[in-house]
């Protein structure tokens, strides 16, 4: 299951990479084994660890003194480099071991004072831990094999039937100073132990060497994984269709009335696979809800406990899933109070949404106000489960208490890793673009990312859909699909339900144009044209409005109009009308979907090069009036050209005017005849 993913030659070229200083070649030997244990999410998830090396190095009178590089604040494991590792002086901190105690406050500004670097990241909480012990190199990890052993009621006897002496066992103890004396204390009566397991926590490993340090986390994970007779790696993202397409964007608009009256919807990454169908299937489901987590970290990203949604509830719909929530709330509350009145400090209660949901019937969701979010309570949803199931089933899964838990979801510290900066503009936001991999559509699904959004594309062609999604980069998605296709509108909405939950805005901007003069025209060539132009453009909204709908929080349609639907180019009439159809749809519907908050707008563009304007027919046309294709790109009153950018623009000022409905706001740098004003 824990697979040994050390390879001498790739340590050999981190170390190639940095020169000829000792330090620096340990430190890049430490870089490797932290990224290969971070790639590993059975060992680490989320910053569920750190790891860390002692070196040597010059202060500024030359003088050597030793230095500590633990895991900074911000940095994840599997993606780290040398900087997210800050340096420390060492000395100053192991004199801390002597104090009776030290607060969290003070500990922090212990160690800033001693980095070597004042810009550097803020160092692990577990810095002291890493420090006290005397070993070159130390890892630390949130192994699931390990939670399992770490939350059994008799996890030290068992972890001694496992390990005999191998291992020293550590009280539960919130990190920070109180800890690190603890662990450091357990390690000083038996110095011959390989690591440490930390009792409803996770676990500790080290050696004198990289290879040595990671070995062993690679083995004593191992060897309880054997134990529990765990084969087969957590499998994560494992995700397939469900029937609950009308029930995710009601749970999206619940809870976001539930956190207040502006709150954006959560993202919800829905996970479905056998084992997680399985644990919903178990008759101790809800005893297992209340327990904890798996980990005293997880509870700042899931909370302490899951909602529980029977299919009984969520199948009566809206007003039963609300009742559910509001119990959940209370539930949340009431736990608050219990704990905050205890605090030495006071307490502001934290928004009372789940971050997880255990729906029966559907699979096991994690919540967000972002895709990565959403996916990190997902990725966390499942290896609870698991780490549940298996405990409970070996002993019982009996994790931290009540209290302990309220403690680090309320820890300023562990707070601090959730950053508190202000958010985009459109986090949150599910946006749609169809034609989503054309210069227009990839510019304006490219503009609302840049804001925060998360966005799914369809678009005719695979292989571009799919080079439009690796620029736009992870997070965002798409279907490949022929919007003409009657089936396609129901398809689009039915993937980007599986995919987020929900939709907050359309951009329905597919369209071609044909050129050729009305009476030389077929008939099937118009129809053709309104197939694209106007009909998909109908039956988009169409499906996207009844889901909006379904979220009772309002939404957005947008449609690429064209300044063809008030000011007719010759042997444009087959794109024109249906276009010009369009423009009249989109202020009919903004007259019938006021009433649900569904904004309805457009944007009129002219002279964009894209695939309805080629470089050949900018050339032909250009040519046919006797000036440069510059000139002809420029033809407005702002002598200026306009680009796929500037109708990105125009789709995101349009998403962002609130009280704005039924308008088409014009983007062709001046074309009086086409004017609307």
């Amino acid at each position: 299951m824990i697979k040994n993913n050390y390879k001498p030659s790739e340590a050999k070229s981190y170390v190639e990479q940095v020169g000829k200083d000792v330090a620096d070649q340990e430190l890049a030997l430490r870089v490797y084994t932290s990224r290969i244990i971070g790639q590993n999410p059975d060992l680490v998830m989320h910053g569920g660890g750190n790891t860390s090396i002692k070196v040597e190095r010059k202060d500024l009178f030359g003088n050597t003194k030793q230095v500590i590089h633990v895991k900074g604040s911000g940095w994840d494991l599997d993606t780290i480099q040398a900087p997210g590792l800050p340096g420390l002086w060492l000395d100053p901190l192991r004199e801390l071991r002597n104090l009776d105690k030290l607060s969290d406050e003070d500990m922090v500004n212990v160690q800033r004072a001693n980095l070597l670097d004042s810009s550097a990241p803020n160092p692990s909480v577990e810095t002291l831990l890493h420090a006290f012990l005397p070993h070159k190199f130390v890892d630390h990890t949130h192994a699931t094999p390990f939670l399992i052993l770490a939350n059994l009621p008799n996890a030290e006897e068992v972890c001694k039937e496992i390990f005999g002496s191998r291992l020293g066992v550590v009280p539960y103890i919130m990190p920070g100073f109180a800890l690190a004396k603890k662990a450091a204390e357990v390690y000083d009566q038996d110095p011959s132990v390989e690591g440490l397991m930390l009792l409803g926590h996770g676990h500790f490993a080290f050696g004198e060497t990289a290879e040595e340090s990671y070995n062993q986390i690679i083995s004593h994970t191992q060897t309880v994984a054997d134990y529990f007779n765990l084969k087969k790696p957590t499998a994560l993202n494992v995700k397939s269709s469900h029937k609950s397409h009308e029930v995710l964007p009601v749970i999206r608009g619940l809870i976001a009335e539930m956190i207040g009256p502006n709150a954006a919807m959560p993202i919800i990454d829905v996970r479905n696979g056998p084992e997680e169908m399985e644990f919903l299937k178990r008759a101790d489901l809800d005893s297992l809800s209340e327990r904890g987590t798996a980990s005293p970290d997880h509870v700042i990203r899931i909370k302490g406990r899951p909602l529980v949604l029977r299919k009984s509830i969520w199948e009566q719909g809206s007003s039963a899933i609300k009742g559910a929530l509001k119990d959940y709330e209370n539930e949340y509350k009431a736990m608050f109070e219990r704990q905050a009145a205890k605090a030495a400090q006071p307490k502001t209660i934290l928004p009372p949404d789940p971050k997880t949901i255990w729906m029966e019937g559907v699979g096991l969701l994690g919540l967000g106000s972002n895709f990565k979010a959403a996916s990190i309570a997902g990725d966390l949803v499942v290896q609870n489960a698991r780490v549940r199931s298996v405990g409970e089933d070996a002993g019982g899964f009996y994790p931290i208490s009540e209290k302990d838990l309220f403690d680090c979801e309320y820890w300023s510290l562990e707070q601090a890793k959730l950053g508190k900066g202000k958010a985009p503009a459109f986090q949150g936001k599910v946006v749609m673009v169809t034609g989503g991999s054309g210069t227009i559509g990839f510019e304006t699904a490219n503009a609302f990312a840049s804001l925060g959004a998360q966005c799914f594309l369809i678009d005719l062609n695979q292989e571009n859909l799919g080079a439009a999604l690796e620029k736009l980069g992870k997070g965002h998605f798409g279907k490949a699909l022929d919007v003409t296709d009657p089936k396609a509108a129901k398809e689009a909405i039915t993937s980007v339900i599986e995919t987020y939950g929900g939709l907050d805005i359309l951009v329905s901007n597919a369209g071609s144009a044909q050129s050729g003069s009305m009476i030389d025209m077929t008939s099937s060539s118009v129809r053709k044209a309104f197939e694209l132009n106007f009909f998909s453009h109908y039956e988009f909204a169409k499906e996207a409005a009844n889901l909006i709908k379904l979220q009772s929080r309002g939404g957005q349609i947008l449609f690429n109009i064209s300044k063809q639907a008030v000011n007719p180019g010759k042997n444009f009439g087959a794109y024109g009308m249906p276009k010009a159809t369009t423009f009249f749809m989109m202020r009919q519907l903004a007259l019938e979907l006021g009433g649900d908050g569904i904004r309805v707008n457009g944007v009129n563009a002219d002279r964009i090069r894209s695939g309805l304007l080629t470089d050949n027919f900018i050339a032909e046309r250009a040519n046919a009036r006797g000036i440069s294709e510059d000139k002809y790109m420029a033809g407005n009153l702002l002598n200026a050209e306009v680009k796929a950018s500037h109708v990105a623009e125009a789709f995101v000022s349009l998403a962002q005017a609130e009280r704005t409905t039924g308008h088409v706001m014009t983007v062709d740098g001046g074309n009086i005849e086409a004017s609307l004003r």
